[in-house]
């Protein structure tokens, strides 16, 4: 029996199931492995909190702790007696480890210097029969030093998939009968700058929608708005198979803290970006991340990024109460009460849920097409999940949407009625 709990981001979601193939294929039994995030400290914490009631639960297996977090303090995790391996982020996508796992081989910390890794690992797809939706990886790591972020130390640098790995897996992929892919990296804007020629985003989408006609969607992690390219803008304006759904990697809504987050764009560029997506695209979903109470934070400038919700037109939001990162620049600067950093994550996703409300609201008697995933039920092309009442996992079904349900759509097919 091998169970995997996995933190954080869709990276890690898709590096665990690659774990769980390998895993298979080796012939490792009675394993848990925890694949961790270090995003914030809560993320550690409650990595840490699964450690032990995975011990408790599992007196006899072997726990197995990878992840960004394990990745940034190996020693730490090794320390806890509840740990029998630690497994760098490079190290836990080679078959060879699970092989070694499964011998009794592998070294109690096997990590590597992630920042000494030159390119990235051409992670193998998990089978994906019955699925309709899956994650494809197409970078890893991040150039950037964003001073909250603690992310490149377990990410490593920028490495990108040249397009042909791209190609053999999104290929393997449809095979297999997935309708829609969801590109998905550490910092997926910053695709190509390493690799020969230096391609970017959107020349490397483009080039694979060509050469994949039957792929029915792509759809875009985050990304950052000032990492938009012209290619990808005119892939946005133009091609109806790359969904009408970004989601911008904004943090904050005020000019002086995204300085001192060493962001690259403005507040300005922001706005921009969005009246550019609903310009070239009208309708189009927008989200977010955004960081609440980072340090210095006034309410002034925190009442920049309360009004970039509308401003932006976002309807999905990701907030996160700033979390010092040991390390990290920002975790020098002046810090603000706990408590005050909680309250103002508390109004930015209560703000959000109001817009996320109204967006969709507004899509009451428009025309929408959804992709069915389970049950008569799946995500539009607006990323809104939608409730058909029919249809069999893959299929793709046009709906009018007729009302809300909590935070889904209802829709109605030409052949009838969602059920109630």
């Amino acid at each position: 029996m091998i169970e995997i709990v996995s933190f954080g981001c869709r990276l890690n979601a898709f590096e665990s199931e690659v774990m769980r193939g390998h895993a298979a294929a080796a012939g490792l039994e009675r394993a848990v492995l925890i694949n961790t995030c270090a995003v914030t400290a809560e993320a550690t914490r409650q990595a840490r909190q699964a450690i032990r009631k995975a011990r408790r639960e599992n007196p006899e297996a072997r726990i197995v702790v990878t992840g960004c977090a394990a990745q940034i303090d190996p020693a730490g995790f090794a320390a806890m007696p509840e740990v029998d391996q630690v497994l760098g982020n490079e190290e836990k996508l080679k078959r060879e480890s699970f092989a070694h796992l499964a011998e009794g081989t592998l070294p109690r910390i096997e990590v590597g210097d992630i920042m000494l890794a030159s390119a990235a690992t051409a992670a193998a797809n998990p089978r994906t029969e019955g699925r309709a939706r899956a994650f494809l990886q197409i970078q890893q790591g991040c150039d950037h030093r964003c001073t909250f972020c603690v992310i490149p130390y377990g990410r490593g640098n920028n490495r990108s998939l040249p397009l042909g790995a791209i190609l053999a897996q999104a290929r393997r992929l449809v095979e297999d009968g997935v309708k829609e892919i969801v590109l998905t990296g550490v910092d997926i804007g910053g695709y190509g700058g390493d690799l020969p020629g230096r391609p970017g985003l959107g020349q490397m989408v483009r080039r694979l929608l060509r050469q994949l006609p039957e792929l029915a969607r792509l759809r875009l992690s985050s990304i950052d708005p000032v990492e938009i390219d012209a290619d990808l803008w005119r892939l946005i304006a133009e091609e109806p198979r790359l969904m009408p759904h970004l989601h911008l990697s904004l943090q904050a809504g005020d000019d002086l803290i995204l300085k001192r987050m060493k962001r690259r764009h403005s507040r300005a560029q922001a706005l921009a970006a969005a009246r550019q997506a609903e310009d070239l695209r009208p309708g189009i979903a927008l989200g977010a991340d955004l960081i609440a109470g980072f340090p210095t934070e006034t309410e002034a400038m925190f009442q920049g990024s309360l009004a970039l919700i509308e401003d932006c037109g976002l309807a999905f939001l990701h907030v996160f109460p700033y979390s010092a990162r040991a390390g990290t620049p920002a975790a020098r600067m002046p810090q603000l009460p706990m408590a005050l950093r909680r309250e103002r994550a508390r109004r930015l996703r209560s703000a959000g849920a109001a817009a996320e409300a109204r967006f969709l609201a507004r899509q009451a008697g428009r025309a929408e097409r959804v992709l069915i995933e389970r049950a008569g039920r799946g995500h539009g092309e607006s990323f809104a999940e939608i409730e058909a009442g029919q249809g069999l996992p893959g299929e793709i079904l046009a709906v009018r949407i007729t009302g809300t349900r909590g935070r889904h759509l209802i829709g109605e097919t030409s052949t009838g009625p969602s059920r109630q």
